[in-house]
């Protein structure tokens, strides 16, 4: 996942797409920190800001589709 330019350039069902796989790679993430030491823990920020940013998306739709 990039930045908003991108997010905007996919269709919805890629975007449902994303974010599932980026709740399941927080998911893998968080999981990994009980178990060993995470290398890179910026990579948590950067996963949720992605999330945001796909949920700030889908939500703008869908608002947008409402008011037609």
């Amino acid at each position: 996942m990039k930045d908003t330019i991108e997010v905007k350039k996919f269709k919805d069902e890629q975007l449902r797409d994303e974010l599932a796989s980026l709740q399941k790679k927080l998911f893998d993430l968080r999981t990994s920190t009980v178990t060993e030491k995470v290398k890179d823990t910026s990579q948590f920020g950067k996963i949720r800001r992605n999330i945001a940013r796909v949920r700030t998306e889908l939500r703008t739709r869908e608002l947008a589709g409402a008011k037609k």
